[in-house]
């Protein structure tokens, strides 16, 4: 086995880890998804909250507008905000956990894993999360051809893989 290459556990094949291209063409896609689980989670959250005022448990706090009550109330604005935080990370921890791919990391065939060819633990992909930076953690792999290994690679003992067409097929 070469320091670019690993184990897939299920079928014994041995998968190259992936470059940058890869990475972030899967991070465009998962960008854009994550963009629709935070416009979600905020629509789900405004209404929370309108209905926490609709059954009188606060006022409109001096605002005229209801979205100027979230924005300028600290104990309104920043649960909001943490409520769409957690379910953009619940996404990729979800999709980490389950299959090892998220959709783009699907579309572009790649699949993050433990170095031993296992999917990841919830507690790791807790830990991706924060290095990961939005994506910029893979700039690290610009500078590590030979590894290619990422910021968050390097700190949780991981690596994201190219699978074949065929390990890619039904995974999710």
């Amino acid at each position: 086995m070469t320091d670019t290459a690993t184990v897939l556990e299920t079928d014994n094949e041995i998968f190259p880890r992936a470059g940058f291209r890869r990475r972030f063409g899967s991070w465009v896609y998962d960008f854009l998804l994550a963009c629709a689980v935070y416009m979600t989670a905020g629509a789900v959250g405004f209404l929370l909250i309108y209905l926490g005022h609709y059954f009188g448990l606060y006022g409109m706090q001096g605002h005229q507008h209801f979205s100027d009550t979230i924005t300028h109330t600290f104990w309104l604005k920043w649960p909001n905000e943490l409520w769409k935080i957690f379910w953009v990370s619940y996404f990729f921890i979800f999709f980490w956990t389950k299959s090892g791919q998220t959709l783009g990391m699907r579309a572009w065939r790649l699949r993050v894993q433990n170095t031993d060819g296992s999917l990841i633990s919830k507690k790791t992909a807790v830990k991706r999360l924060l290095p990961t930076l939005l994506g910029l953690g893979n700039i690290t792999v610009l500078f590590d051809r030979k590894n290619k290994l990422s910021l968050q690679d390097r700190l949780t003992n991981t690596e994201v893989v190219v699978l074949s067409l065929e390990a890619n097929r039904g995974r999710l």
